[in-house]
């Protein structure tokens, strides 16, 4: 970990020339003892750091102090600049690693490719937080403790224990066998077998982990894109489960969300609203939270649930109008 801080150290400084101690502790999310340490640790290894003292002073590289990773072109320069896409990496708990990356990538650039992948980076923007309709992604918040343990795992090849909660049941722990990470929509997947069968966890669920040293047995080679795809079409045709198309407001959108099991696709109508391809949990389930949507929704498909819904709000009315004739007859009123 020391060895990581000291080159990011050496590149922040490559990066903005002098940098106070404070300056370089915040960055680093270290203490400025600790700056000072490693600043003599650098010195004594070779490397021409300096200080300059007063009150605008700080530490700062010999100029002519850098590497240079030669071998690439502008077009593969920009690729690397703007391929790390943040939401993967916080997915999979990279989060931290990402940045140092392309800190690192940026100082190794050489000078005629540095500036100008820069600028045009900049212009170009992946996954924003949010779409034209100001609608957020959801992006769920990770342990990356617990991340860390599974990445390890999945890299490794090694068993991994978890401590799951699955859907409406208390967490117990699994042993299972990775195959690989997924993050969709920014949400992450761990695809493992477990006795064999396909699972797949969300990595949301997971309450702890632990990398066991025992290998996974699993195939040396894997095609992740098409095994999510198996796994989703089984997924969506499994038991119960219904698919429903659905138009609703886009202020109660996240409700929709929230009570799914899984979201296909989303598109905006001319009239504002959102048509959404839903998977619910069985009929009960689909009805319910369709129910809770009132007027804000209106069911496309399939049909059965169209009718459902509005048979139960013809059976509220009939009941209301029951009741208002009863009080009207009780109060005398006609």
């Amino acid at each position: 970990m020391r060895a990581d801080r000291l080159v990011s150290l050496v590149l922040l400084l490559r990066r903005h020339g002098q940098l106070s101690a404070q300056t370089l502790a915040r960055e680093l999310e270290v203490s400025t003892r600790t700056v000072l340490r490693d600043i003599e640790a650098l010195s004594t290894a070779g490397v021409p750091v300096y200080a300059e003292r007063g009150r605008h002073g700080g530490f700062a590289l010999l100029p002519g102090f850098r590497t240079e990773l030669t071998g690439l072109n502008h077009e593969e320069a920009l690729a690397l600049l703007i391929a790390g896409s943040r939401r993967g990496a916080q997915a999979f708990g990279l989060s931290s690693a990402l940045a140092s990356a392309m800190l690192k990538v940026v100082d190794a650039l050489p000078e005629s490719y540095r500036q100008t992948a820069g600028d045009a980076a900049e212009r170009l923007l992946i996954d924003p937080e949010t779409d034209l309709l100001s609608r957020r992604l959801d992006t769920e918040e990770l342990s990356e403790t617990i991340l860390a343990e599974v990445r390890r795992a999945v890299l490794a090849g090694h068993k991994l224990r978890i401590h799951y909660a699955a859907v409406d049941q208390s967490a117990e722990w699994r042993t299972v066998d990775p195959i690989g990470l997924v993050t969709v929509r920014g949400q992450g997947y761990l695809l493992a077998t477990r006795s064999g069968a396909d699972r797949t966890y969300r990595l949301s669920r997971v309450l702890a982990a632990e990398e066991l040293s025992t290998p996974a047995q699993r195939p040396d080679r894997v095609d992740l894109d098409q095994a999510w795809q198996e796994r989703s079409a089984r997924f969506r045709a499994d038991g119960d489960l219904v698919t429903a198309r659905v138009l609703i407001d886009p202020a109660r959108r996240e409700e929709l969300v929230g009570t799914a099991l899984a979201v296909h696709s989303e598109e905006p109508e001319d009239d504002g609203r959102l048509r959404l391809e839903v998977t619910f949990q069985d009929r009960r389930h689909a009805e319910w939270a369709i129910w809770q949507l009132a007027t804000t929704a209106r069911v496309l498909d399939p049909p059965w649930l169209r009718l459902a819904v509005r048979d139960r709000a013809a059976a509220l009315v009939a009941r209301y109008d029951s009741s208002s004739e009863l009080m009207d007859r009780g109060t005398g009123n006609r």
